[in-house]
């Protein structure tokens, strides 16, 4: 079995945009009388940049709904605010320069909308360096759906045991392994109490995992 690809998540593996979701939204929760563990937030990642489940928590702490338009306006404008201060993840640029010099494959599959994955990938320099992008745009179920993930994968027409999904939330995982991909988990500051049980291999930072030790990872009978 030879590795062709690697497919990247966007939110939090690449940039870290859901330490500033988190706190945008933990601001809120707090002016309103709500607290929500660390566990229970991660839990809800990686389905959707906006995910609706942080509204109905809201809401029935309230026990009425609230403008969900007016709340992600203002909550977006503070996570962009937050999100100036971030700079693309360490190990992220090496291992695609490592990926490239490979002659790997590369992609994206992100359960958020083109229009923010593109404009960050491009604010960082990074637009130019996949073969494919996909986003939530392009499939009808995101994650933990296998969608994003086969669509990446026709793209760049590799089979899904020729290639290596990176995430950092349990629904991507889950996304990666019902496309019958091997996973890496890399969780960020947000996602770091879940467990991600059923990856091939869990590590605190692409900056710990070179290319060559990825492979070795993967290509292991004991990944089999």
């Amino acid at each position: 079995m030879t590795i062709r690809a690697l497919v990247f998540d966007f939110d939090g593996l690449i940039l870290d945009t859901e330490t500033p979701m988190r706190v945008s939204w933990q601001e809120i929760f707090e002016a309103h009388g709500l607290t929500v563990s660390d566990a229970q937030w991660a839990s809800l990642l990686g389905a959707s940049a906006d995910p609706a489940e942080a509204y109905e928590l809201l809401e029935a702490h309230l026990g009425h709904k609230v403008d969900r338009s007016s709340l992600r306006t203002r909550r977006l404008k503070r996570e962009l605010q937050l999100l100036e201060a971030e700079a693309v993840l360490p190990g992220v640029r090496e291992r695609i320069a490592e990926a490239r010099a490979a002659d790997l494959k590369l992609a994206v599959a992100s359960s958020s909308e083109r229009s923010w994955v593109e404009g960050l990938l491009g604010k960082h320099y990074l637009l130019g360096v996949f073969d494919a992008i996909v986003c939530a745009d392009d499939v009808t179920q995101t994650k933990p759906a296998p969608d994003l993930y086969l669509e990446a994968l026709r793209r760049i027409e590799v089979h899904p045991t020729e290639a290596i999904a990176l995430e950092d939330s349990e629904h991507g995982a889950a996304a990666a392994r019902a496309a019958g991909m091997y996973v890496i988990a890399v969780p960020n500051r947000v996602t770091a109490c879940l467990s991600f049980d059923g990856v091939h291999a869990k590590v605190n930072s692409l900056a710990a995992l070179p290319l060559a030790r990825l492979l070795e990872i993967v290509t292991s009978p004991a990944s089999g």
